[in-house]
């Protein structure tokens, strides 16, 4: 049995329909309102083994009754900094092995209840795929690599909760704006922000945003990079003041802000999300650049993916017991294939070049 909780939600609801395409289960489908769940399983799981149930991650008894019997949990319900650990803990007690699209800020203290269970936290888009996809490129196309340039850029509107995780992320100890990695350790202030900032793949200008977060540094580590520059890419006038006065608000209303903002820029827009990873190092013994191009529709519909295809790999034996975060946990070609595979859920293009390059090419084509 694999439990998926909000599991008619924005981003459990594509995990729900990917896995019960590829024949998983039985699935049950789990939220506050069991009519929802009932509903989605009949408009979207019409041939899957699944049935619905009611479940409230904030009660103990009633999340206890939904993880019972499950051998997989599959977390994707809001904020995940707030319901992680809770969920984690709860179907360790069920004997269940745990897939979370967010989560993972306690990997240590996990780690110790998990024993020879399986959990993956930051299993869905950013983080998750924006850690997965250099790691993807280093291993199909180079023999080593020391330099790393990323720019995740996402358009789309915040729900409450999707708001609340960004903030953690943004505002949380892990991330430090600023810093990048350089000659092999994180260094602090190295990059400014870049305003009116020109990337390929990008319609409009963009704010970029430095930033080096664990995922970062991990990556880091893993490639054994010299040096590393990550941005996030805003396309947008609400979202960056909003975030430049989120520290001094309480959460309530800077997630509140959030999703006002995200809503203004989004506005009569197409929602996207584009994803850069520029490599340098070596491949056939001679310097190498390429750069890696993802984009997706939206980020609800390829965060759900992420999470589906990391609970495949579980249900696969692909992943050893322990606490790990998915990027670093999942074989990433296999990963990333299994993403490309699926229509309408990312276009991903190679390129010879670096991105500067790139948008001086894609400029003068215009």
């Amino acid at each position: 049995m694999i439990g998926i909780l909000g599991g008619y939600g924005a981003v459990g609801g594509h995990a729900a329909r990917l896995l019960g395409r590829w024949g998983a289960g039985p699935l049950r489908i789990g939220g506050r309102d069991a009519v929802r769940a009932k509903e989605f399983i009949a408009d979207h799981l019409p041939d899957a083994d699944a049935h619905e149930a009611a479940v409230d991650i904030d009660d103990d008894t009633s999340l206890a009754a939904f993880v019972r019997g499950c051998s997989l949990v599959v977390h994707c319900a809001g904020p995940s900094y707030r319901t992680s650990e809770r969920v984690t803990y709860a179907a360790l007690v069920a004997g269940a092995d745990v897939v979370d699209a967010g989560g993972g800020d306690h990997l240590e203290r996990i780690g110790t209840a998990v024993g020879d269970r399986t959990a993956l936290y930051a299993a869905g888009a950013l983080p998750g795929l924006s850690g997965l996809l250099p790691r993807w490129s280093a291993a199909r196309h180079f023999d080593t690599v020391h330099g790393l340039t990323a720019y995740a850029g996402v358009l789309d509107r915040f729900t409450a909760a999707g708001a609340a995780d960004y903030l953690k992320g943004v505002l949380g100890g892990a991330n430090e704006p600023l810093a990048a990695w350089r000659d092999g350790a994180r260094r602090s202030g190295t990059l400014t922000r870049l305003s009116g900032h020109r990337l390929p793949y990008f319609v409009r200008e963009v704010t970029a945003h430095p930033y080096l977060d664990a995922e970062g540094e991990r990556l880091a580590r893993d490639l054994s990079l010299t040096h590393g520059s990550w941005y996030t890419a805003v396309d947008g006038v609400q979202l960056p003041a909003v975030l430049d006065a989120a520290r001094g608000l309480d959460r309530a209303c800077a997630v509140a802000g959030l999703c006002r903002a995200t809503a203004l820029d989004t506005a009569g827009r197409t929602p996207y999300v584009t994803l850069l990873a520029q490599l340098d190092g070596k491949a056939g013994g001679r310097p190498a650049t390429s750069t890696a191009v993802l984009r997706a529709p939206g980020i609800a519909p390829l965060t759900g993916a992420v999470t589906a295809v990391a609970a495949l790999a579980v249900l696969c034996g692909e992943v050893p017991g322990g606490a790990r975060c998915a990027d670093a946990a999942l074989d990433p070609v296999t990963a990333v294939e299994r993403l490309r595979a699926e229509p309408g859920i990312c276009e991903l293009t190679m390129h010879d070049a670096a991105i500067d390059e790139l948008a001086v090419a894609e400029e003068g084509a215009l």
